[in-house]
Protein backbone atom coordinates (compact mmCIF):
# COMPACT_ATOMS: atom_id res chain seq x y z
CA UNK A 1 0.00 0.00 0.00
CA UNK A 2 1.21 3.49 -0.75
CA UNK A 3 1.69 5.91 2.11
CA UNK A 4 0.81 9.16 0.36
CA UNK A 5 -2.95 9.70 0.21
CA UNK A 6 -4.30 11.14 -3.01
CA UNK A 7 -7.09 13.69 -2.81
CA UNK A 8 -8.28 16.88 -4.40
CA UNK A 9 -8.30 18.42 -0.91
CA UNK A 10 -4.88 19.55 0.21
CA UNK A 11 -3.83 18.64 3.74
CA UNK A 12 -5.68 20.90 6.14
CA UNK A 13 -7.75 22.50 3.37
CA UNK A 14 -11.32 23.42 4.29
CA UNK A 15 -13.63 24.08 1.35
CA UNK A 16 -16.22 26.76 1.95
CA UNK A 17 -19.21 27.51 -0.26
CA UNK A 18 -21.52 30.40 0.50
CA UNK A 19 -24.02 30.32 -2.38
CA UNK A 20 -26.46 27.85 -3.89
CA UNK A 21 -26.90 26.95 -7.56
CA UNK A 22 -30.53 27.82 -8.30
CA UNK A 23 -32.03 29.09 -11.54
CA UNK A 24 -28.70 28.95 -13.36
CA UNK A 25 -27.08 31.39 -10.92
CA UNK A 26 -25.15 31.25 -7.67
CA UNK A 27 -27.48 32.92 -5.20
CA UNK A 28 -27.37 33.83 -1.53
CA UNK A 29 -29.26 31.28 0.60
CA UNK A 30 -32.29 32.47 2.54
CA UNK A 31 -31.00 31.24 5.90
CA UNK A 32 -27.71 31.26 7.73
CA UNK A 33 -27.49 27.62 8.79
CA UNK A 34 -24.46 25.65 7.65
CA UNK A 35 -23.62 22.00 6.94
CA UNK A 36 -20.22 20.96 8.26
CA UNK A 37 -18.53 18.04 6.48
CA UNK A 38 -16.20 15.96 8.66
CA UNK A 39 -13.57 13.57 7.30
CA UNK A 40 -14.26 9.91 8.17
CA UNK A 41 -10.51 9.29 7.80
CA UNK A 42 -9.16 11.97 10.13
CA UNK A 43 -12.24 13.37 11.92
CA UNK A 44 -11.17 16.84 10.76
CA UNK A 45 -13.42 19.38 9.07
CA UNK A 46 -13.30 19.16 5.27
CA UNK A 47 -15.68 21.96 4.39
CA UNK A 48 -18.86 23.88 5.06
CA UNK A 49 -21.77 24.78 2.80
CA UNK A 50 -25.18 26.42 3.24
CA UNK A 51 -27.84 24.22 4.81
CA UNK A 52 -30.74 24.70 2.43
CA UNK A 53 -33.87 26.11 4.04
CA UNK A 54 -37.48 25.55 3.04
CA UNK A 55 -37.36 28.91 1.27
CA UNK A 56 -34.35 27.71 -0.74
CA UNK A 57 -36.28 24.60 -1.76
CA UNK A 58 -39.19 26.84 -2.78
CA UNK A 59 -36.88 28.97 -4.91
CA UNK A 60 -35.34 25.92 -6.56
CA UNK A 61 -38.73 24.40 -7.37
CA UNK A 62 -39.93 27.72 -8.77
CA UNK A 63 -36.85 27.89 -11.02
CA UNK A 64 -37.33 24.32 -12.21
CA UNK A 65 -41.04 24.96 -12.76
CA UNK A 66 -40.40 28.06 -14.84
CA UNK A 67 -37.79 26.25 -16.94
CA UNK A 68 -40.12 23.34 -17.56
CA UNK A 69 -43.28 25.31 -18.28
CA UNK A 70 -41.52 27.41 -20.91
CA UNK A 71 -41.21 24.65 -23.49
CA UNK A 72 -38.66 26.61 -25.50
CA UNK A 73 -36.18 26.32 -22.60
CA UNK A 74 -35.99 22.55 -22.25
CA UNK A 75 -39.10 20.36 -22.30
CA UNK A 76 -40.05 21.25 -25.85
CA UNK A 77 -36.60 21.03 -27.41
CA UNK A 78 -36.05 18.47 -30.11
CA UNK A 79 -34.42 15.28 -28.75
CA UNK A 80 -31.26 15.92 -30.78
CA UNK A 81 -30.90 19.36 -29.20
CA UNK A 82 -31.32 17.99 -25.67
CA UNK A 83 -28.88 15.21 -26.53
CA UNK A 84 -26.30 17.81 -27.48
CA UNK A 85 -26.73 19.49 -24.10
CA UNK A 86 -26.35 16.16 -22.34
CA UNK A 87 -23.12 15.39 -24.16
CA UNK A 88 -21.66 18.81 -23.31
CA UNK A 89 -22.65 18.23 -19.69
CA UNK A 90 -20.89 14.85 -19.83
CA UNK A 91 -17.78 16.50 -21.23
CA UNK A 92 -17.69 19.03 -18.39
CA UNK A 93 -18.16 16.29 -15.82
CA UNK A 94 -15.27 14.38 -17.38
CA UNK A 95 -13.07 17.45 -17.00
CA UNK A 96 -13.83 17.31 -13.26
CA UNK A 97 -14.03 13.54 -12.78
CA UNK A 98 -10.87 13.20 -10.70
CA UNK A 99 -11.95 16.07 -8.49
CA UNK A 100 -15.38 14.51 -8.03
CA UNK A 101 -13.92 11.10 -7.17
CA UNK A 102 -11.46 12.63 -4.73
CA UNK A 103 -14.13 14.65 -2.95
CA UNK A 104 -16.46 11.70 -2.63
CA UNK A 105 -13.67 9.52 -1.25
CA UNK A 106 -12.66 12.19 1.24
CA UNK A 107 -16.23 12.71 2.46
CA UNK A 108 -17.74 9.24 2.79
CA UNK A 109 -14.73 6.93 3.07
CA UNK A 110 -15.16 5.26 -0.33
CA UNK A 111 -11.78 3.87 -1.41
CA UNK A 112 -10.40 6.15 -4.11
CA UNK A 113 -9.86 3.13 -6.36
CA UNK A 114 -13.61 2.47 -6.23
CA UNK A 115 -14.51 6.14 -6.62
CA UNK A 116 -12.27 6.40 -9.67
CA UNK A 117 -14.07 3.48 -11.33
CA UNK A 118 -17.64 4.49 -10.44
CA UNK A 119 -18.13 8.05 -9.23
CA UNK A 120 -15.74 9.40 -11.87
CA UNK A 121 -17.24 7.39 -14.73
CA UNK A 122 -20.92 6.61 -14.28
CA UNK A 123 -22.39 10.15 -14.56
CA UNK A 124 -20.93 10.98 -17.97
CA UNK A 125 -21.52 7.43 -19.20
CA UNK A 126 -25.21 7.69 -18.35
CA UNK A 127 -25.59 11.13 -19.92
CA UNK A 128 -24.14 9.85 -23.19
CA UNK A 129 -26.21 6.66 -23.04
CA UNK A 130 -29.47 8.57 -22.65
CA UNK A 131 -28.43 11.12 -25.27
CA UNK A 132 -28.04 8.26 -27.74
CA UNK A 133 -31.30 6.69 -26.60
CA UNK A 134 -33.50 9.74 -27.18
CA UNK A 135 -31.89 10.47 -30.54
CA UNK A 136 -32.74 6.99 -31.75
CA UNK A 137 -36.26 6.58 -30.39
CA UNK A 138 -38.62 5.90 -33.28
CA UNK A 139 -42.08 7.38 -33.57
CA UNK A 140 -44.65 4.97 -32.09
CA UNK A 141 -47.67 4.77 -34.39
CA UNK A 142 -49.86 1.67 -34.29
CA UNK A 143 -52.63 0.36 -36.51
CA UNK A 144 -55.85 0.62 -34.51
CA UNK A 145 -58.03 -2.46 -34.09
CA UNK A 146 -61.13 -0.33 -34.75
CA UNK A 147 -59.70 1.52 -37.71
CA UNK A 148 -57.43 4.53 -37.91
CA UNK A 149 -54.06 4.90 -36.27
CA UNK A 150 -52.94 5.32 -32.67
CA UNK A 151 -49.99 7.61 -31.94
CA UNK A 152 -48.34 6.92 -28.59
CA UNK A 153 -46.48 9.97 -27.29
CA UNK A 154 -43.99 10.00 -24.45
CA UNK A 155 -43.94 13.44 -22.90
CA UNK A 156 -41.72 14.68 -20.03
CA UNK A 157 -43.35 14.21 -16.66
CA UNK A 158 -42.37 17.65 -15.31
CA UNK A 159 -40.37 18.88 -12.32
CA UNK A 160 -38.46 16.13 -10.52
CA UNK A 161 -37.44 16.17 -6.88
CA UNK A 162 -34.32 13.98 -6.70
CA UNK A 163 -33.06 12.97 -3.26
CA UNK A 164 -29.58 11.44 -3.32
CA UNK A 165 -27.84 9.36 -0.60
CA UNK A 166 -24.28 9.67 0.68
CA UNK A 167 -22.88 6.28 -0.32
CA UNK A 168 -22.60 6.84 -4.12
CA UNK A 169 -23.59 10.50 -4.41
CA UNK A 170 -22.49 11.16 -7.98
CA UNK A 171 -23.50 7.81 -9.45
CA UNK A 172 -26.92 7.78 -7.83
CA UNK A 173 -27.56 11.42 -8.69
CA UNK A 174 -26.83 10.53 -12.33
CA UNK A 175 -29.25 7.59 -12.11
CA UNK A 176 -31.85 10.34 -11.77
CA UNK A 177 -30.71 13.42 -13.62
CA UNK A 178 -29.46 11.67 -16.78
CA UNK A 179 -32.79 10.05 -17.78
CA UNK A 180 -34.82 12.94 -16.39
CA UNK A 181 -32.93 15.50 -18.48
CA UNK A 182 -33.13 13.24 -21.53
CA UNK A 183 -36.90 12.99 -21.13
CA UNK A 184 -37.20 16.79 -20.98
CA UNK A 185 -37.72 17.16 -17.23
CA UNK A 186 -36.15 19.71 -14.94
CA UNK A 187 -34.78 18.89 -11.49
CA UNK A 188 -34.21 19.97 -7.95
CA UNK A 189 -31.46 17.76 -6.53
CA UNK A 190 -31.04 17.43 -2.76
CA UNK A 191 -27.71 15.81 -1.87
CA UNK A 192 -27.16 14.20 1.50
CA UNK A 193 -25.53 16.37 4.21
CA UNK A 194 -22.67 13.87 4.46
CA UNK A 195 -21.60 14.40 0.84
CA UNK A 196 -22.26 17.94 -0.32
CA UNK A 197 -18.89 19.24 -1.50
CA UNK A 198 -19.00 17.19 -4.70
CA UNK A 199 -22.48 18.54 -5.52
CA UNK A 200 -21.02 22.02 -5.96
CA UNK A 201 -18.58 20.65 -8.53
CA UNK A 202 -21.51 19.04 -10.34
CA UNK A 203 -23.24 22.42 -10.38
CA UNK A 204 -20.10 24.01 -11.83
CA UNK A 205 -20.13 21.39 -14.59
CA UNK A 206 -23.79 22.14 -15.38
CA UNK A 207 -23.02 25.85 -15.53
CA UNK A 208 -19.96 25.36 -17.73
CA UNK A 209 -21.96 23.10 -20.06
CA UNK A 210 -24.44 25.89 -20.65
CA UNK A 211 -27.49 24.02 -19.41
CA UNK A 212 -30.42 26.46 -19.54
CA UNK A 213 -31.22 28.28 -16.31
CA UNK A 214 -33.41 26.30 -13.95
CA UNK A 215 -32.94 22.93 -15.62
CA UNK A 216 -30.78 21.70 -12.72
CA UNK A 217 -30.97 23.21 -9.25
CA UNK A 218 -29.07 21.88 -6.22
CA UNK A 219 -30.09 22.45 -2.60
CA UNK A 220 -28.10 20.64 0.11
CA UNK A 221 -30.13 19.90 3.20
CA UNK A 222 -31.36 17.45 5.77
CA UNK A 223 -34.61 15.59 6.34
CA UNK A 224 -36.77 18.68 6.70
CA UNK A 225 -35.68 20.04 3.33
CA UNK A 226 -36.17 16.61 1.78
CA UNK A 227 -39.68 16.25 3.18
CA UNK A 228 -40.57 19.72 1.94
CA UNK A 229 -39.33 18.87 -1.54
CA UNK A 230 -41.28 15.58 -1.63
CA UNK A 231 -44.56 17.27 -0.70
CA UNK A 232 -44.02 20.47 -2.69
CA UNK A 233 -46.98 21.34 -4.93
CA UNK A 234 -44.61 22.35 -7.73
CA UNK A 235 -43.04 18.89 -7.98
CA UNK A 236 -44.45 16.32 -10.42
CA UNK A 237 -42.28 13.29 -9.67
CA UNK A 238 -39.98 12.14 -6.85
CA UNK A 239 -36.92 9.93 -7.22
CA UNK A 240 -35.33 8.71 -3.99
CA UNK A 241 -32.48 6.42 -3.03
CA UNK A 242 -32.02 5.71 0.65
CA UNK A 243 -33.25 3.72 3.61
CA UNK A 244 -36.44 1.71 3.62
CA UNK A 245 -38.04 3.64 6.53
CA UNK A 246 -37.43 6.95 4.73
CA UNK A 247 -38.73 5.45 1.50
CA UNK A 248 -41.94 4.32 3.20
CA UNK A 249 -42.53 7.86 4.49
CA UNK A 250 -41.93 9.28 1.01
CA UNK A 251 -44.25 6.69 -0.55
CA UNK A 252 -46.99 7.65 1.90
CA UNK A 253 -46.69 11.31 0.93
CA UNK A 254 -46.59 10.59 -2.79
CA UNK A 255 -49.50 8.17 -2.51
CA UNK A 256 -51.64 10.80 -0.83
CA UNK A 257 -50.74 13.27 -3.59
CA UNK A 258 -51.04 10.68 -6.39
CA UNK A 259 -47.50 11.68 -7.32
CA UNK A 260 -45.26 9.26 -9.24
CA UNK A 261 -42.27 8.07 -7.25
CA UNK A 262 -39.26 5.84 -7.84
CA UNK A 263 -37.81 4.30 -4.69
CA UNK A 264 -34.49 2.44 -4.52
CA UNK A 265 -34.23 1.32 -0.92
CA UNK A 266 -32.40 -1.14 1.29
CA UNK A 267 -31.23 -4.65 0.62
CA UNK A 268 -30.18 -7.87 2.29
CA UNK A 269 -29.18 -9.84 -0.76
CA UNK A 270 -28.04 -13.43 -0.90
CA UNK A 271 -24.72 -14.68 -2.25
CA UNK A 272 -25.59 -18.27 -3.17
CA UNK A 273 -22.53 -20.52 -3.42
CA UNK A 274 -23.52 -23.72 -5.21
CA UNK A 275 -21.72 -26.97 -4.44
CA UNK A 276 -19.77 -26.84 -7.72
CA UNK A 277 -18.56 -23.24 -7.30
CA UNK A 278 -14.97 -22.19 -7.93
CA UNK A 279 -13.58 -20.84 -4.64
CA UNK A 280 -10.06 -19.86 -5.63
CA UNK A 281 -9.68 -16.26 -4.47
CA UNK A 282 -7.03 -15.65 -7.11
CA UNK A 283 -9.76 -16.28 -9.68
CA UNK A 284 -12.90 -14.85 -8.08
CA UNK A 285 -11.52 -12.39 -5.52
CA UNK A 286 -12.22 -9.18 -7.43
CA UNK A 287 -15.75 -10.20 -8.43
CA UNK A 288 -16.45 -11.43 -4.90
CA UNK A 289 -15.30 -8.09 -3.50
CA UNK A 290 -17.69 -6.14 -5.75
CA UNK A 291 -20.57 -8.44 -4.82
CA UNK A 292 -20.05 -8.49 -1.04
CA UNK A 293 -17.79 -5.74 0.36
CA UNK A 294 -17.61 -2.91 -2.19
CA UNK A 295 -17.46 0.60 -0.73
CA UNK A 296 -16.75 -0.74 2.76
CA UNK A 297 -20.03 -2.65 2.73
CA UNK A 298 -21.92 0.62 2.32
CA UNK A 299 -23.72 -0.52 -0.83
CA UNK A 300 -27.40 -1.41 -1.04
CA UNK A 301 -27.18 -4.42 -3.36
CA UNK A 302 -24.39 -6.34 -1.60
CA UNK A 303 -24.89 -10.05 -0.95
CA UNK A 304 -24.02 -10.02 2.75
CA UNK A 305 -25.97 -13.24 3.40
CA UNK A 306 -23.63 -15.92 2.04
CA UNK A 307 -25.48 -19.20 1.55
CA UNK A 308 -23.09 -22.16 1.61
CA UNK A 309 -23.81 -25.84 0.85
CA UNK A 310 -23.55 -27.80 4.08
CA UNK A 311 -21.02 -30.22 2.57
CA UNK A 312 -18.67 -27.31 1.82
CA UNK A 313 -19.64 -25.02 4.69
CA UNK A 314 -16.29 -25.07 6.46
CA UNK A 315 -14.47 -24.45 3.18
CA UNK A 316 -16.67 -21.46 2.34
CA UNK A 317 -16.18 -20.01 5.82
CA UNK A 318 -12.40 -20.43 5.53
CA UNK A 319 -12.34 -18.80 2.08
CA UNK A 320 -14.42 -15.82 3.23
CA UNK A 321 -12.32 -15.46 6.36
CA UNK A 322 -9.11 -15.37 4.32
CA UNK A 323 -10.81 -13.00 1.87
CA UNK A 324 -11.80 -10.56 4.62
CA UNK A 325 -8.39 -10.76 6.26
CA UNK A 326 -6.70 -9.94 2.96
CA UNK A 327 -8.44 -6.59 2.68
CA UNK A 328 -6.13 -3.58 2.98
CA UNK A 329 -7.71 -1.22 5.52
CA UNK A 330 -6.73 2.42 5.54
CA UNK A 331 -7.29 6.02 4.53
CA UNK A 332 -9.86 6.02 1.74
CA UNK A 333 -7.75 8.44 -0.30
CA UNK A 334 -4.86 5.97 -0.51
CA UNK A 335 -4.94 4.11 -3.86
CA UNK A 336 -4.02 0.87 -2.09
CA UNK A 337 -6.95 0.92 0.31
CA UNK A 338 -9.69 -1.64 -0.20
CA UNK A 339 -11.68 -0.98 2.98
CA UNK A 340 -11.98 2.59 4.21
CA UNK A 341 -13.86 4.02 7.17
CA UNK A 342 -17.58 4.18 7.76
CA UNK A 343 -19.07 7.44 6.53
CA UNK A 344 -19.89 8.87 9.96
CA UNK A 345 -19.25 8.15 13.62
CA UNK A 346 -22.96 7.47 14.09
CA UNK A 347 -22.93 4.94 11.29
CA UNK A 348 -19.94 3.14 12.77
CA UNK A 349 -21.90 2.84 16.02
CA UNK A 350 -24.77 1.32 14.06
CA UNK A 351 -22.50 -1.27 12.42
CA UNK A 352 -20.85 -2.10 15.74
CA UNK A 353 -24.30 -2.53 17.26
CA UNK A 354 -25.11 -5.18 14.67
CA UNK A 355 -21.81 -6.97 15.34
CA UNK A 356 -22.71 -7.04 19.04
CA UNK A 357 -26.16 -8.40 18.16
CA UNK A 358 -24.57 -11.14 16.05
CA UNK A 359 -22.41 -12.18 18.99
CA UNK A 360 -25.30 -12.14 21.47
CA UNK A 361 -27.40 -14.34 19.19
CA UNK A 362 -24.76 -17.04 19.04
CA UNK A 363 -22.79 -16.14 15.92
CA UNK A 364 -19.13 -17.14 15.77
CA UNK A 365 -16.80 -14.44 14.49
CA UNK A 366 -14.04 -15.95 12.39
CA UNK A 367 -12.30 -12.65 11.69
CA UNK A 368 -12.80 -8.99 12.50
CA UNK A 369 -15.44 -7.88 14.96
CA UNK A 370 -13.70 -4.72 16.14
CA UNK A 371 -11.74 -1.67 15.11
CA UNK A 372 -8.35 -1.93 13.36
CA UNK A 373 -5.57 -1.63 15.92
CA UNK A 374 -3.39 0.44 13.59
CA UNK A 375 -6.02 3.14 12.98
CA UNK A 376 -5.93 5.60 15.87
CA UNK A 377 -8.42 7.99 14.29
CA UNK A 378 -11.22 7.76 11.77
CA UNK A 379 -14.38 5.65 11.83
CA UNK A 380 -13.02 2.25 10.87
CA UNK A 381 -14.53 -1.21 11.32
CA UNK A 382 -12.73 -4.44 10.52
CA UNK A 383 -14.25 -6.64 7.82
CA UNK A 384 -16.15 -9.22 9.86
CA UNK A 385 -17.34 -12.75 9.06
CA UNK A 386 -19.96 -14.58 11.12
CA UNK A 387 -20.28 -18.36 10.98
CA UNK A 388 -22.75 -20.74 12.66
CA UNK A 389 -25.75 -18.48 12.09
CA UNK A 390 -29.09 -19.16 10.44
CA UNK A 391 -31.43 -16.95 8.45
CA UNK A 392 -33.44 -15.95 11.54
CA UNK A 393 -30.81 -13.93 13.40
CA UNK A 394 -30.83 -10.14 13.30
CA UNK A 395 -27.69 -9.82 11.19
CA UNK A 396 -29.32 -12.00 8.53
CA UNK A 397 -32.61 -10.11 8.55
CA UNK A 398 -31.66 -6.44 8.71
CA UNK A 399 -29.48 -4.28 6.49
CA UNK A 400 -26.22 -3.52 8.28
CA UNK A 401 -24.59 -1.35 5.60
CA UNK A 402 -21.09 -2.23 6.68
CA UNK A 403 -18.38 -4.86 6.05
CA UNK A 404 -20.15 -7.71 7.83
CA UNK A 405 -20.88 -11.09 6.19
CA UNK A 406 -23.03 -13.91 7.60
CA UNK A 407 -22.46 -17.47 6.35
CA UNK A 408 -25.62 -19.61 6.39
CA UNK A 409 -25.71 -23.34 5.61
CA UNK A 410 -28.25 -24.90 3.24
CA UNK A 411 -29.17 -28.36 1.95
CA UNK A 412 -29.69 -28.50 -1.80
CA UNK A 413 -30.62 -25.91 -4.40
CA UNK A 414 -34.28 -25.74 -3.36
CA UNK A 415 -33.29 -24.93 0.21
CA UNK A 416 -30.86 -22.27 -0.98
CA UNK A 417 -33.59 -20.59 -3.01
CA UNK A 418 -36.03 -20.79 -0.10
CA UNK A 419 -33.52 -19.15 2.27
CA UNK A 420 -32.63 -16.47 -0.28
CA UNK A 421 -36.33 -15.64 -0.71
CA UNK A 422 -36.98 -15.62 3.04
CA UNK A 423 -36.26 -11.90 3.33
CA UNK A 424 -38.17 -8.65 3.53
CA UNK A 425 -35.85 -7.32 0.81
CA UNK A 426 -35.27 -8.09 -2.85
CA UNK A 427 -32.69 -5.88 -4.54
CA UNK A 428 -29.59 -7.81 -5.61
CA UNK A 429 -27.88 -11.16 -5.26
CA UNK A 430 -25.45 -13.53 -6.94
CA UNK A 431 -25.18 -17.21 -7.76
CA UNK A 432 -21.73 -18.81 -7.91
CA UNK A 433 -21.30 -21.98 -9.92
CA UNK A 434 -19.10 -23.58 -12.56
CA UNK A 435 -22.26 -24.54 -14.47
CA UNK A 436 -23.81 -21.42 -16.10
CA UNK A 437 -27.09 -23.17 -16.93
CA UNK A 438 -27.57 -24.42 -13.40
CA UNK A 439 -26.68 -21.00 -11.99
CA UNK A 440 -29.18 -19.33 -14.31
CA UNK A 441 -31.90 -21.76 -13.25
CA UNK A 442 -31.27 -20.93 -9.60
CA UNK A 443 -31.03 -17.20 -10.30
CA UNK A 444 -34.37 -17.22 -12.11
CA UNK A 445 -36.08 -18.51 -8.94
CA UNK A 446 -34.71 -15.89 -6.57
CA UNK A 447 -37.25 -13.15 -5.84
CA UNK A 448 -35.22 -10.03 -6.46
CA UNK A 449 -34.96 -7.11 -8.84
CA UNK A 450 -31.44 -7.91 -10.03
CA UNK A 451 -29.07 -10.85 -9.73
CA UNK A 452 -25.68 -11.80 -11.13
CA UNK A 453 -23.97 -15.05 -12.05
CA UNK A 454 -20.37 -15.25 -10.82
CA UNK A 455 -20.28 -11.44 -10.79
CA UNK A 456 -22.45 -8.42 -10.08
CA UNK A 457 -22.30 -4.93 -11.50
CA UNK A 458 -25.28 -2.74 -12.46
CA UNK A 459 -25.09 -2.17 -16.21
CA UNK A 460 -26.38 1.13 -17.66
CA UNK A 461 -28.54 -0.67 -20.22
CA UNK A 462 -30.32 -2.88 -17.66
CA UNK A 463 -33.20 -1.81 -15.40
CA UNK A 464 -32.06 -1.58 -11.77
CA UNK A 465 -34.28 -1.64 -8.71
CA UNK A 466 -35.91 -3.83 -6.12
CA UNK A 467 -39.07 -5.54 -4.96
CA UNK A 468 -40.64 -5.90 -1.52
CA UNK A 469 -39.01 -3.48 0.94
CA UNK A 470 -36.19 -2.77 -1.51
CA UNK A 471 -38.39 -0.30 -3.35
CA UNK A 472 -40.43 0.14 -6.48
CA UNK A 473 -39.80 1.42 -9.96
CA UNK A 474 -36.65 1.06 -12.01
CA UNK A 475 -33.63 3.15 -12.88
CA UNK A 476 -31.20 2.67 -15.80
CA UNK A 477 -31.95 1.24 -19.21
CA UNK A 478 -34.87 2.37 -21.37
CA UNK A 479 -37.07 1.67 -18.34
CA UNK A 480 -35.23 4.40 -16.46
CA UNK A 481 -36.14 6.90 -19.18
CA UNK A 482 -39.77 5.76 -19.19
CA UNK A 483 -39.98 6.56 -15.47
CA UNK A 484 -39.73 10.27 -16.37
CA UNK A 485 -42.30 10.23 -19.14
CA UNK A 486 -46.08 10.49 -19.31
CA UNK A 487 -47.68 8.33 -21.97
CA UNK A 488 -50.41 9.86 -24.12
CA UNK A 489 -52.44 8.06 -26.80
CA UNK A 490 -53.67 10.11 -29.76
CA UNK A 491 -56.37 8.37 -31.79
CA UNK A 492 -55.98 9.38 -35.44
Amino acid sequence: MTTAPISTLAAGEVRTHDRLFIGGRWIQPHGGARIEVVSPNTEEILGTVPDGSLADVDAAVAAARAAFDNSSVWSGLEPAVRAGHLRRFADEIDVRKDELAGLVSAQNGMPIAVAGQLEAVYPSTLLRYYADLIENQAEDVRQGMFGGLVEVRRDPIGVVGAIVPWNFPQTLAAFKFAPALAAGCTLVIKPSPETVLDSFVLAEAAEAAGLPAGVINIVPGGREAGAHLVAHPGVDKVAFTGSTPAGIAIAETCGRLLRPVTLELGGKSATIVLDDAELDLATIGNELFVATLANNGQTCFLGTRVLAPRARYGEVVDVLTAFAESMAIGDSRDPGTQIGPMATARHRERVEGYIAAGRSEGGRITTGGGRPADQDRGWFVQPTVFADVDNKVTIAREEIFGPVLSVIAYDGDDDAVAIANDSDFGLGGTVWSSDPDRARAVASRVKTGTIGINRYIPDPIAPFGGIKQSGMGRELGPEGLAAYQNIKSIYR
